[in-house]
């Protein structure tokens, strides 16, 4: 009888400590009209991130009992009349959270696999949705296939989806990789047939590949839906560790040498420019794109870029 294979601890995540992350619901939002001045989704780049509140509908001639406040001064004084600006509550706007748990997020060197992080994450937004009253669903995807969870106001809806996550989460030890691209691109697929418009579409993956085909499916997404995107990545993705050291799969080994600067710099530079081509693409598109690390705690990287927001 063989031995079962232990893992260290934060390798795999569980739906105990995904219900834990409930707790940093309140350290930021979603909606637009929310977010600081210097926060990833606020500025020009990110105008199509609409708020819930009310929108403006016309000017009308004021009529006893309308609320003074939204007396139009301006159209007053030019019309000699009362004027009042009319408003009407903004259409719902269900989210739809994607968290990728395929066999390229099975990866972390320092603290935490970047699976368990999208996990966490997932968790985050889900019930800061549920927290903001809009109906919240997810799509799980793995090496194994797909899970779909139908957007709903429920809290039972959101522990559903998390135990898909975590489901998925395990499968990593067993699971055989599939080609990134080709899945995500039939993610996204599926992600069409289930948005229509006015959804907000938050996607947790660490995007370490990707071709046209998945461009143009976010693309025409973010056409009449609000689109986020999460990059997940691992401090040794981005830069090689002051040491040499060994770095393999299940078929190949290399020794890498921490002094060879040029290789340091080569490998800095090569994720710099992916990861800038890929932001300034999504830019064109009006699709915010931000980063978190498999090492910082999640709520805190949340806190730094978004605030902290209360409710």
């Amino acid at each position: 009888m063989s031995k079962e294979t232990t893992y260290p601890k934060d390798i795999f995540t569980s739906l105990s400590e995904l219900l834990k992350m409930e707790r940093y619901a309140h350290y930021f939002s979603y909606l637009a009209r929310k977010q600081r001045v210097n926060s990833i989704l606020a500025g020009k780049h990110t105008s199509k991130l609409r708020g819930r509140g009310l929108d403006f509908e016309e000017v009308r001639h004021y009529v006893k009992g309308d609320d003074i406040r939204n007396i139009d001064w301006k159209v007053t004084a030019r019309t000699k009349e009362t004027h009042t600006r009319v408003y009407t509550e903004e259409k719902e706007k269900p989210v739809l959270i994607v968290v990728d748990q395929s066999k390229s997020m099975f990866f972390g060197s320092e603290k935490r696999t970047k699976s368990v992080v999208a996990a966490e994450l997932a968790a985050v937004c889900a019930f800061r949705v549920l927290k903001e009253g809009d109906r919240v669903g997810g799509i799980v995807f793995a090496d194994k296939g797909i899970d779909y969870i139908a957007p709903k106001r429920s809290r039972k809806s959101i522990l559903h989806f998390l135990d898909k996550v975590v489901t998925r989460n395990h499968e990593l030890k067993e699971s055989d990789p599939v080609v990134f691209e080709e899945a995500l691109e039939t993610t996204l697929m599926r992600v069409k047939n289930v948005v229509t418009h006015d959804f907000t579409v938050i996607i947790v993956s660490d995007f370490i590949r990707y071709d046209q085909r998945v461009i143009k499916a976010l693309r025409t997404m973010a056409l009449h839906n609000d689109v986020i995107l999460a990059k997940v990545y691992d401090p040794l993705e981005k830069k090689l560790p002051n040491i040499s050291f060994v770095a393999g799969n299940q078929s190949h080994q290399i020794t890498v040498q921490s002094e060879k600067k040029k290789i340091d710099n080569a490998y800095k530079e090569l994720y710099a420019s992916n990861f800038k081509t890929f932001q300034v693409e999504m830019k064109k598109h009006k699709i915010p794109v931000f980063e978190i690390d498999t090492v910082l705690a999640v709520d805190q990287q949340i806190k730094e870029l978004f605030g902290s927001i209360r409710k």
